[in-house]
């Protein structure tokens, strides 16, 4: 509610205040008329209404910061905390479910020890060494899978970033307050940070494949020249034999 402002009062009250201020005295009925009383009791009253106009004044800008600061206190309507944490839950499940080879340690080093041996294999037998082969290839072609699983979920939140992005924008252009305006830059930080959680996924998964890869062939190698050592001193050796093709 707008308020009217009492200075064209207070200027009629000063101009009749400075006219009736000539010392002039009159009787009415009995009744002294001092001129120059009547001007300084006009004075006093314009003096009150300009302060009270000023306290008037006082109020309506008090009134306008509580206004700005109710502004400043309200809370962004819109949230996206919810999708991205069921994206980083969706990722996280991924690494849960990596098949063959976990991300633990602990498993880790028992399948190394196991099918990865770094010492020599001249005391595990021939069918362990297929069988470790075996797993083995199965470890790189699990690992490959997870990473084409991870790729896939990482390429399917783009969409949903590109969603969240225009709503946080539209959100923060459109806020009415300083906190409105900080709320939607936090959850765009909410939503780098999950970028950044699906790009060190990625990022782990593909190393997880080369690593194991890499491993596989290194073991391959090793029961390469182990299964050669035991093919060259089984039986006699080969012995050379001169072969006639055409008879004389």
């Amino acid at each position: 509610m707008k308020i009217r402002s009492f200075r064209p009062l207070l200027s009629g009250a000063a101009a009749m205040a400075l006219v009736l201020a000539a010392p002039a005295d009159a009787q009415f009925g009995g009744i002294v008329y001092d001129p120059s009383n009547y001007a300084q009791n006009v004075l006093t009253a314009a003096r009150a209404l300009s302060q009270i106009n000023n306290q008037i004044t006082q109020i309506q800008n008090q009134a306008q910061s509580l206004i700005n600061q109710a502004r400043n206190l309200a809370s962004l309507p819109t949230s996206i905390l919810a999708p991205i944490q069921r994206d980083i839950d969706r990722t996280r499940q991924l690494i849960q479910q990596a098949q063959q080879v976990a991300y633990n340690v602990s498993d880790i080093d028992r399948v190394f020890n196991q099918r990865y041996p770094a010492g020599s294999l001249s005391g595990t037998s021939s069918a362990d060494l297929v069988a470790n082969a075996q797993a083995r290839w199965h470890d790189a072609l699990a690992a490959y899978q997870d990473t084409l699983r991870t790729s896939a979920t990482v390429a399917g939140n783009l969409d949903d970033t590109r969603a969240h992005v225009g709503t946080l924008v539209d959100a923060s252009q459109s806020s009415t307050g300083a906190l409105q305006a900080a709320q939607a830059g936090n959850q765009l930080i909410a939503l780098e940070t999950r970028q950044l959680a699906d790009l060190t996924t990625m990022l782990a998964a593909q190393a997880r494949s080369a690593s194991i890869a890499a491993a596989r062939a290194a073991a391959d190698e090793a029961q390469g020249r182990e299964q050669a050592r035991r093919f060259s001193r089984a039986g006699s050796p080969y012995v050379a034999q001169s072969v006639s093709l055409f008879r004389d």
